[in-house]
């Protein structure tokens, strides 16, 4: 079973892809949140033979929807839709804060590295943490087992 994550925003929407048997998930692509994107994600899904679709849940800490939840269920239902796939939610609490740590982390000691050994600082490089909070929420599903049942 092949899957597609969706971290949905109101500007920029990352997706990710799991490996054909739906055991790893990796970051994708980083979408524009336009009117084709209902499309676009249909496209992707007949293109890379996805068969279910998984889309972070959006919710505070005290479990209340956040307010982006009313565009996210249509954007489920639109893909439930367009793509006749069945389309899960799954929790995306703190997906993009750990999504932007991991590649500073890994910034941070390549910076070291470059210092100990006399070497000029490189210019970061931007980081595609949509498509990385994609990967996490689909990650996550797939680590709970929760395919098809929900």
């Amino acid at each position: 079973m092949k899957f597609l994550g969706i971290d949905y925003g109101t500007k920029r929407v990352g997706t990710a892809l799991s490996d054909d048997e739906g055991r790893l998930a990796f970051p994708y692509k980083i979408l524009e949140n336009n009117a084709g994107l209902a499309k676009t994600l249909a496209d992707i899904c007949a293109g890379e033979g996805v068969t279910a679709i998984v889309i972070g849940e959006s919710r505070d800490f005290t479990g209340k929807e956040n307010p982006i939840m009313p565009a996210v269920r249509a954007m489920k239902d639109a893909l439930a839709k367009e793509t006749g796939l069945p389309v899960y939610f799954e929790s995306e609490t703190l997906t993009t804060q750990e999504a932007r740590h991991a590649p500073e982390q890994e910034e941070k000691t390549r910076r070291r590295q470059r210092l100990r050994q006399g070497k000029a600082r490189k210019p970061k490089k931007r980081v595609q943490v949509d498509a990385s909070a994609a990967a996490l929420i689909l990650q996550s599903y797939i680590d709970r087992g929760e395919t098809g049942r929900r």
